[in-house]
C-alpha cells in the first residue's frame, strides 16, 4: 500500500510541477500576444559589460527620469522609492516612447489618454531632497541572443542607437518583443 502512495504522490508533484511550467509560459506568451507594443530607445552601457554569456546588458532613456516626472503626494525622506509606474506616451511612426510621469508606489492618478501606458519598474534610489534624478529597472535589462552572436550587437550598440520593441500588459508588467537597427528587425522573441 505505502509503494502505491508513493507512486500517487510522485505522479501528484510532477502534475504540478508541469502545470506550473505551463502557466509560466503561457502568461509570457499570453503578454507578448496581448501586450501593447511600445518602442524604447536603447542606450549603450559599459562594453567592457555587455556581453556575458548570451546576453548584452541594456539600458533605456526610460531607464534614469528626472523627479520632476513624479507625481506623489509622498514627503521626501530617505527610504528606497520600491515599486514605480511610468507613464509612457508613443511616439510617432519609428520614434520611441518617452516617459510624461511617475507614480510612486501605484500608477499615476489621471487617467491614460490615446497612445498612453504605465509600464511598472522598480527603483532602489532614494526619495529625498537634492536627488535630481530616479534610476528604474524594468526587467528588460537583459536580452539573450543565439549564441556567438553577441560580439556583433556588442559593438553596434556602442556606435549606434538601438530600439527594443516591448509588450506591455494592462498591470504594467512588459516583456522584450524585437531588437531593431535602424527600423530594422534583427532578433524576435518566439512565443514559446
Amino acid at each position: 500500500m505505502t509503494g502505491r502512495r508513493l507512486t500517487v504522490a510522485a505522479v501528484v508533484v510532477a502534475l504540478v510541477q508541469i502545470g506550473f511550467l505551463s502557466w509560466t509560459i503561457h502568461s509570457r506568451a499570453a503578454l507578448l500576444r496581448n501586450g501593447q507594443d511600445v518602442l524604447l530607445r536603447t542606450q549603450p552601457v559599459n562594453p567592457r559589460d555587455l556581453l556575458r554569456g548570451d546576453y548584452v546588458a541594456l539600458r533605456y532613456d526610460i531607464s534614469r527620469l528626472p523627479v520632476t516626472l513624479v507625481q506623489t503626494e509622498r514627503v521626501r525622506d530617505s527610504e528606497v522609492i520600491g515599486t514605480v509606474y511610468v507613464r509612457l506616451r508613443k511616439g510617432e511612426g519609428d520614434a520611441p516612447a518617452t516617459a510624461v510621469a511617475v507614480g510612486l508606489g501605484a500608477p499615476v492618478a489621471q487617467p491614460l489618454r490615446a497612445g498612453e501606458m504605465d509600464i511598472r519598474g522598480e527603483s532602489l534610489s532614494r526619495w529625498q531632497t537634492g536627488v535630481d534624478t530616479i534610476n528604474v529597472v524594468y526587467g528588460l535589462e537583459r536580452f539573450y541572443l543565439p549564441e556567438g552572436e553577441g560580439r556583433a550587437i556588442e559593438r553596434a550598440v556602442t556606435e549606434r542607437s538601438f530600439t527594443m520593441l516591448v509588450a506591455v500588459g494592462e498591470t504594467g508588467q512588459a516583456q522584450i518583443k524585437s531588437l531593431f537597427d535602424h527600423g530594422q528587425a534583427i532578433y524576435q522573441e518566439p512565443l514559446y
